[in-house]
């Protein structure tokens, strides 16, 4: 069986450790210290996006943790809006360029990366920054809008999410990493490490009509990044997923790092001072064992440049 064929039947999709409820409070996120020598997940604050990333994946170990050489990697930032970098709906260009060159440094044979975009693909890719800066890390820019280019797929123990189609190189890339920008979002209050994961299906629009938190929850079943890697740099406070006022955009120069994508979006939440009870999609994953969302269980590094 090869890789495409073990992803489609569910068999590549093991479930986080543990599952704890958290009451719902904001948590300061960068209060407390180190419980020990391996991190679930890295804090980083008061650096430029590429100073801050060497930092993170360092106390990860280093992008070898996640890589091995020759295998191709997918990396999947949020490229969804025809926005220039400074309104921040989409990922920082200077993070994707120092992620990508990482993953190369690390022996990756391929690096692609895509996004299925709400406006015109060509636009976002441009206006974004992040073909250019991908593509001048080495990788591959790929167009996501045909439907040519999905497969159809059985989503293991979806609730409201059975089946989806999704973009080939979810099925063929060896390694997925995830590198949403972290971001005010009208319906579902916050966008993060599993709602990025709506721009690897084709129709985004079942999930607005079909329960869009437990949607959200689900396609978080599919396939498990490697690593989240959460962009918070410029990070868009209000009127989100996209905003024509620039003062709604705050810069506060941080990263989040962490296999867990449950824990990667309560911290993303403690950012944005929200509380997890009113982003469902989070309760959801964790009750369904896809990742852990009490803080204070996990070894948290923090990191301040």
């Amino acid at each position: 069986m090869d890789r495409r064929e073990f992803i489609k039947k569910g068999l590549a999709i093991g479930a986080s450790a543990g599952l704890t409820m958290l009451g719902g409070g904001v948590i300061n996120l960068f209060a407390g210290d180190k419980k020990g020598k391996v991190p679930d997940l890295v804090a980083v604050k008061g650096g430029e996006p590429d100073a801050m990333f060497d930092k993170g994946i360092k106390a990860l170990g280093g992008m070898g943790a996640f890589i091995k050489k020759g295998q191709t990697v997918l990396v999947k930032p949020n490229i969804g809006w025809d926005k220039s970098p400074e309104m921040a709906a989409n990922t920082n260009p200077i993070l994707v360029k120092r992620i990508i060159e990482h993953c190369f440094n690390a022996g990756a044979s391929k690096v692609y990366v895509f996004d299925h975009t709400v406006s015109s693909w060509q636009a976002c890719y441009k206006n974004s920054g992040i073909e250019d800066a991908a593509k001048g890390a080495g990788a591959q820019v790929v167009p996501a809008s045909s439907p040519n280019v999905y497969e159809k797929v059985t989503i293991p123990a979806g609730k409201k999410l059975m089946n989806a189609k999704v973009h080939e190189l979810m099925l063929e890339a060896d390694v997925f990493i995830n590198v949403p920008v972290l971001k005010h979002h009208s319906a579902t209050q916050m966008t993060a490490a599993m709602k990025n994961l709506m721009g690897v299906v084709f129709d985004r629009s079942f999930f607005h009509n079909n329960d869009l938190h437990q949607c959200i929850a689900d396609i978080a079943k599919f396939r498990k990044p490697a690593l989240n890697i959460l962009d918070a740099y410029r990070v868009l406070t209000g009127n989100g997923p996209q905003s024509q006022n620039p003062a709604d955009v705050s810069v506060k120069k941080m990263l989040l790092l962490s296999p867990d994508i449950v824990a990667i979006d309560v911290a993303a939440a403690a950012i944005l001072e929200m509380k997890t009870k009113y982003i469902k999609y989070i309760e959801y994953a964790a009750r369904d064992n896809l990742g852990i969302m009490e803080l204070d269980k996990l070894n948290i590094e923090r990191i301040s440049l």
